[in-house]
């Protein structure tokens, strides 16, 4: 059987703990399937075609081995999961402040399509405290982003930030 993931987020931007997620569906399931959810609430940092970009970019490493692809999708993630033939959806937990939200969202995912779980699982140790709005901060003033983003993310942060836009 063909098992596929949904992997969902908003990714503004990729960090090193949602490669660590990633890599770690990939241990579960056949493909996994990172979808870029469009929240029209939010503005982001980078748009969501960026976010998409630096993700097939950062995704090429051999080790994904190509078994993991990038859509982005708009509206109802479990609808989006239905329509993509996804049985599963995976969400990180890195601490345990995430686990009331993400609970939450799990019983009102589950009463919208009872044909969809979701899996929970940790990322490795050194990414329990990572989050987008974290780099997004330290990249702002400048701070070393090495523990946080792959290099490529590094330079599209210090772009967005410092470049002279006059």
């Amino acid at each position: 059987m063909n098992s596929i993931a949904l992997f969902p987020g908003s990714f503004d931007p990729p960090t090193l703990g949602h490669l660590n997620m990633i890599g770690r569906a990939c241990s579960q399931f056949d493909r996994v399937l990172v979808g870029i959810g469009v929240n029209h609430r939010k503005t982001g940092l980078f748009t969501v075609e960026e976010r998409k970009e630096l993700l097939t970019d950062l995704l090429q490493d051999p080790s994904f081995e190509g078994r993991v692809s990038v859509e982005i999708f708009s509206g109802l993630m479990v609808e989006f999961a239905r329509q993509q033939g996804v049985r599963t959806i995976v969400r990180g937990l890195r601490q345990v402040s995430d686990f009331e939200f993400e609970y939450r969202m799990a019983l009102t995912n589950r009463r919208l399509t009872p044909d969809i779980d979701t899996l929970f699982l940790m990322p490795d140790e050194p990414h329990t405290f990572v989050s987008a709005t974290l780099v997004r901060e330290v990249a702002q003033f400048g701070g070393d982003l090495s523990s946080f983003v792959p290099e490529a993310v590094a330079d599209a942060l210090r772009k967005k930030f410092f470049s002279d836009n006059s």
